[in-house]
């Protein structure tokens, strides 16, 4: 036995080793982890069950008999995060460039279908030159078998990626399809295809990071939900969104007992909002005075800034929070911020996460960039995730709620459980400026001081409409609040809704407008 014992863990040596310890040095002196470093890192101490460690590849053309390695490109397994199942795997640079073939796929495969079956998150750290050409048709069926399983992992695990290197072609497809990526900054990318092809094709000179970088994803395309400054960073983002979110479909996120009383007022929010409603103010302030011990967790920081999206806890439940930001582009929304804060809805929704959102829309955003790009459609994104959402959804309307925006944004009509407004609310169809204009213009022109006459029509339709009592008056408003104390209001109104059922129509699934 002990003969059988040594030679095995020989065997398991040289698995660990993964393309040889020259290529594991050439990692370290670029400054990045391997991909067993990695799954270290990320998971708890010595909870670490490997799959597949001697798995290798089956192809004998152009050389490959003679480029043979135990685990063929990808450590897979699973371990614990702060106690708590998930599985993982991480491609290894080290072989063939981390490069798919067919096994390696198997292996990713096998992960993912039994992260489904349990019921855990699922992880991938992917650094990896894309699909392996000596394989052909095996490593794009490979590809099609992992995006497979991406479709149905949808909406019934949480699905987690980091780009540590490389991610090109149909690598890219694998993350997009799950539910948030990071990227780290100056060593990962992910284009569909590279420079040199874009030259041919289009004669743009573009450098990689141009074209697919940590900071373009994360901030342009929005491929991206943050740039990490390190592979140590990355690891360390993924944990802390972990902490947020439930196992599965079937379960609430953990309750994070806390110190902050959940009756604490935050006084400064009495004072927040300018008395001149074209000056803007930080809704992060609002957020932060509000979420337990001022912790909010952001999600996309760097693109859409107009929306605020992320995570933050009141009275220790895990809550999705939505905002308008007044500080950027005075909260107006657009076909991203849309796009951002629909895709956030729905992810929510998936796991019984609670929404809480905070109001100050002036609209949406006019021009012919807008229109040509759809702000029609992709607007109606929005309004489709939060009329579909079951969770439990609190609104509060800080300031402005004008026109189709204030439908969009979690309004009662959209199934909105409980909707505050703060007592400097706006509800109306828009400005009261822009709407005396509309009503008396004619009117005015008749006069010998029309704009004096306009102003005077201004606070006529200020007080008659545009306040937050007549939306109070029909119901569409639960409670006018003092803003200090949004903080309580928010979660007895969870609290309340703890317990709360709703469901949509019996159907395939829905055609939210893509």
């Amino acid at each position: 036995m002990n003969k059988h014992l040594s030679h095995l863990m020989k065997l398991r040596d040289e698995a660990r080793l993964g393309g040889g310890q020259e290529r594991i040095d050439k990692i370290h002196n670029q400054g990045r982890m391997t991909a067993r470093e990695r799954i270290d890192l990320l998971l708890d101490p010595g909870s670490f069950e490997e799959f597949d460690m001697f798995k290798t590849h089956r192809s004998h053309d152009f050389g490959m008999a003679d480029k043979v390695y135990p685990g063929d490109g990808v450590v897979t397994g699973y371990g614990t995060v702060d106690g708590r199942l998930v599985y993982v795997y991480a491609q290894d640079p080290t072989i063939l460039g981390g490069s798919l073939s067919e096994t390696m796929a198997e292996k990713i495969c096998k992960v993912m279908d039994l992260a489904i079956k349990n019921g855990a998150p699922v992880i991938g750290l992917n650094d990896s030159g894309g699909a392996r050409i000596q394989e052909g048709i095996e490593s794009l069926a490979g590809y099609s078998d992992i995006f497979l399983r991406n479709v149905k992992a949808s909406g019934v695990i949480p699905q987690l990626s980091a780009i540590f290197g490389p991610c090109a072609g149909g690598a890219v497809y694998s993350p997009a399809l799950t539910d948030f990526i990071v990227m780290v900054q100056k060593f990962s990318y992910m284009f569909l295809t590279g420079p040199k092809v874009v030259k041919s094709v289009t004669h743009e000179d573009v450098t990689v990071e141009e074209l697919g970088g940590a900071d373009m994803h994360s901030s342009k395309s929005g491929v991206a939900d943050y740039a990490a400054e390190s592979g140590i960073e990355a690891v360390q983002y993924l944990k802390r969104l972990l902490s947020f979110l439930p196992q599965n479909n079937a379960e609430a996120p953990a309750i994070i007992p806390t110190l902050d009383p959940p009756e604490r007022r935050a006084e400064q929010l009495n004072e927040i909002v300018p008395d001149d409603s074209h000056k803007a103010y930080d809704m992060k302030e609002v957020i932060l005075a509000t979420v337990d011990n001022g912790d909010f967790f952001e999600i996309k920081p760097n693109f859409a800034p107009n929306i605020i999206i992320g995570y933050g806890r009141y009275n220790g439940r895990s809550v999705g929070i939505v905002a308008n930001q007044p500080a950027s582009l005075s909260g107006v929304l657009d076909i991203n911020s849309s796009i951002k804060a629909a895709r956030f809805v729905r992810f929510c929704d998936c796991f019984n996460i609670p929404v809480v959102t905070f109001v100050d829309v002036p609209g949406f955003l006019p021009g012919t960039a807008q229109e040509y790009g759809g702000a029609i459609r992709n607007g109606a994104k929005l309004l489709f995730a939060y009329a579909e959402a079951t969770i439990p959804k609190v609104t509060v309307i800080t300031r402005k709620a004008y026109g189709g925006a204030y439908c969009v944004m979690s309004s009662k009509h959209l199934r909105g459980d409980i909707n505050f407004a703060w007592p400097c609310a706006e509800i109306a169809v828009m400005g009261a400026k822009g709407a005396v204009e509309i009503l008396y213009g004619r009117e005015a022109r008749l006069t010998d001081d029309p704009a004096a006459f306009l102003q005077n029509k201004e606070g006529e339709y200020q007080e008659t409409v545009a306040n937050p009592y007549v939306a109070a008056q029909r119901g569409y408003v639960d409670d006018i609040i003092e803003p200090a104390r949004t903080r309580f209001r928010i979660i007895k109104s969870l609290e309340m809704l703890r317990n709360k059922h709703d469901s949509n129509p019996m159907k395939k699934h829905g055609n939210i407008p893509l």
